[in-house]
């Protein structure tokens, strides 16, 4: 009877190994399923590579924004930035999501993040990396999409709405960016052309240079401007002049003098502007949220 009991025992304690080994392969199945690696296709110098994705952000963050910006600026770039990728890499159709210039987003590799910071590499790369990781996997969403989450330098005091640049994305309104002002270093930048550089690079002729019917929206961007009786888009005439910014203004004297304010196309979140928000208390949610209207900021896992 006890040899019998002992057997019994005995196989009781198999099933609960075997049992216990099962859960235990079962949970690490489910935990690897869960942590599955998100990936991206970025056209870096030339060559497609496929990059974890928050690797890709500490890269991106790396390229895009002054490391001794605020660390909520930073996080605030870095759900920008991991936005703006998952946007692309769902809107793909080609050999690659995204491109490692100014065409998507700069990327930087590690061998060139340590050029352009120096000695004081393993400092900044921590300081992006920490700023990633505690935003790991958030992004912005409205209507349970991700958004377009454009971004850009430094706006003129105001963003503008996307209709006037993009024509589309009813999330990317004008609002003010308090901390876009004189403040920053060149805020505020003059450049001057003789009349026969000006005329040629806008392709005008004109024994006269006469500038008239300045249209500018409610953020005070040029919205169109008639020079030598052609009209122009601001966003045209930044292009062709390769200004700074569309927000400005012309003077005709002996040259050209054209007086730019902020930096890029002013619309989505202004680096500069999120930075001294984050410099007066606020976090990266609330930097995002005051950027982008009506929008949502979730996990993806």
């Amino acid at each position: 009877m006890n040899k019998y009991l002992l057997n019994l025992v005995f196989v009781f304690l198999i099933i609960a190994v075997i049992s216990f080994k099962y859960k235990d392969v079962e949970t690490n199945f489910n935990l690897e399923k869960k942590e599955k690696e998100i990936t991206v296709k970025v056209l870096v110098n030339n060559e497609v590579k496929t990059l974890n994705l928050e690797d890709y952000i500490i890269g991106v963050v790396a390229g895009e924004m002054p490391a001794s910006f605020e660390m909520e600026a930073l996080k605030a770039q870095s759900v920008a930035s991991r936005t703006f990728a998952l946007f692309k890499k769902n809107n793909s159709n080609g050999n690659y999501d995204l491109t490692d210039d100014t065409s998507s987003q700069v990327y930087l590799t590690k061998e060139e993040m340590k050029e352009k910071w120096n000695n004081d590499y393993n400092k900044y790369y921590e300081k992006i990396k920490k700023a990633v990781m505690s935003t790991k996997n958030e992004v912005m969403t409205k209507d349970n999409e991700i958004i377009k989450a454009y971004y850009f330098a430094m706006s003129n005091g105001n963003t503008q709405d996307a209709s006037y640049v993009f024509k589309e994305e009813d999330y990317l309104k004008k609002v003010d960016s308090i901390y876009d002002n004189e403040s920053i270093n060149n805020y505020k930048v003059v450049t001057k052309y003789t009349k026969e550089d000006f005329k040629s690079k806008l392709n005008i002729e004109c024994e006269q240079i006469i500038i008239k019917d300045i249209i500018k929206n409610e953020s005070n961007y040029i919205n169109s401007i008639n020079i030598c009786n052609k009209v122009f888009s601001g966003i045209e005439v930044r292009k062709l002049l390769n200004l700074r910014s569309a927000s400005f203004d012309i003077n005709v004297n002996n040259d050209i003098e054209i007086t730019t304010y902020g930096y890029g196309h002013g619309v989505g979140m202004s680096q500069y502007g999120a930075n001294g928000y984050a410099k007066n208390g606020y976090d990266y949610k609330q930097i995002l949220k005051h950027y982008y209207t009506n929008i949502e900021i979730t996990s993806i896992n």
